[in-house]
């Protein structure tokens, strides 16, 4: 049977998820059926989309195919690339915060994580009045508006990251080769889809072993309910620093997190499962950008991680999880990120908060301003589409 790779792989990955060592409720595993469910859409949607000849972006990762513990303020695109041909990336700059191109030398495996070969933003490029711009990629020597790939190179990916969901607007991106414009692809082959379903098994194994080994290089050999000072994010991903971490806590405690408003143009913290995935960002505040948040007199944000309602609107909602992951993000950065740059954590009993935020009634939000919060993210993430 043509299909029978792949469905030998979904078997497999369902080892894996029941195998996870941090199951310890049923929730726990309901999560990760939930998952394994996105990642087999995920890797169809990627093995189909292995086309370096005719090759075109698809979502590597959303709010229903997650993993490697997915930014909720960015949108992530990629198309694969064939490191002996050019092609030619056009696009539109929308009004969001950073726009960034990376190349990789390959997937994700469970015991690497893939080299970047060059990763930028837009300020490198030439944006023209009307917001449009041009690339090339190919073996040449680089220039102005032409990137080399090197003999290794897989993949380019594309980020376009939020800061204010409500307001910034994404831009368009297509992708051609270069010696193949106007031209068809052949007919597909039943060999083609034995490859395709074949592929989809592997991506499919592949995700999931990396992205549950992950956390364990960068995350859970730190001590629990710390976070580390800002550093340059592990991947080669050149514009970005991160601060991580992992906490674990009991109903009736808090984490309160104080980082300075940043100067730079985007900062964003979230919350992750021990699946390594991002929280229901859409119905809960499980995230926050600089610009989401509310900042206190003296510059700072003070976020309150809790599994009770705190009533304030810096509020990062634990939606049942005693454990996972912390991270912020600073992107687009014009400077080195230094240690005071960085968090402080406490974790205090939920009684405690009035005494321990400084600013405790500013913070404070109604019910229903507490409503208009979500139903704003809601909206904001249903409207989101790159053309």
């Amino acid at each position: 049977m043509l299909t029978q790779p792949f469905a030998d792989a979904i078997a497999a990955a369902e080892q894996i998820i029941t195998g996870a060592p941090h199951i310890r409720t049923e929730q726990d595993l309901v999560e990760g059926y939930d998952y394994l469910a996105g990642s087999i859409r995920a890797a169809i949607q990627m093995a189909w989309a292995y086309e370096r000849d005719f090759p075109f972006f698809v979502q590597s990762t959303g709010p229903y195919t997650k993993m490697g513990l997915d930014n909720p303020d960015t949108l992530y695109f990629h198309s694969y690339l064939r490191p002996d041909a050019e092609y030619l990336v056009t696009g539109t700059r929308g009004s969001t915060r950073d726009l960034s191109f990376q190349v990789l030398n390959g997937d994700y495996s469970p015991v690497d994580v893939p080299d970047s070969l060059t990763a930028f933003d837009d300020r490198s490029i030439d944006v023209a009045a009307d917001g449009t711009y041009e690339l090339r990629f190919g073996p040449g020597e680089a220039r102005p508006g032409y990137v080399h790939l090197a003999a290794d190179s897989a993949m380019l990916v594309i980020r376009e990251v939020y800061s204010d969901w409500a307001t910034e607007k994404p831009g368009t991106v297509r992708i051609q080769r270069v010696d193949r414009i106007g031209d068809a692809p052949p007919p597909l082959t039943k060999d083609l889809m034995t490859k395709r379903f074949g592929v989809a098994g592997k991506m499919l194994l592949s995700r999931l072993n990396t992205f549950l080994a992950f956390p364990k290089w960068f995350y859970l050999n730190l001590p629990v309910n710390t976070m580390t000072e800002p550093r340059s994010t592990p991947g080669g991903l050149t514009t970005q620093f991160s601060s991580a971490g992992h906490y674990e806590l009991d109903d009736d405690q808090v984490m309160i997190i104080t980082v300075p408003k940043s100067d730079a143009p985007y900062q964003g913290f979230q919350l992750g499962s021990m699946w390594y995935l991002s929280l229901d960002y859409i119905n809960h505040q499980t995230s926050l950008t600089a610009d989401q948040a509310q900042v206190d007199p003296d510059g700072m944000i003070r976020l309150v991680v809790s599994e009770q309602d705190p009533g304030l609107a810096n509020w990062i909602e634990r939606t049942g999880h005693e454990r996972g992951y912390l991270q912020f993000r600073w992107q687009r950065l014009a400077r080195e990120m230094k240690p005071e740059d960085g968090p402080t954590v406490e974790v205090v009993s939920l009684a405690e908060l009035p005494q321990r935020l400084p600013f405790y009634e500013q913070a404070r939000v109604t019910p229903q301003q507490w409503r208009a919060r979500i139903a704003a993210r809601q909206v904001a993430v249903a409207e989101r589409k790159l053309g």
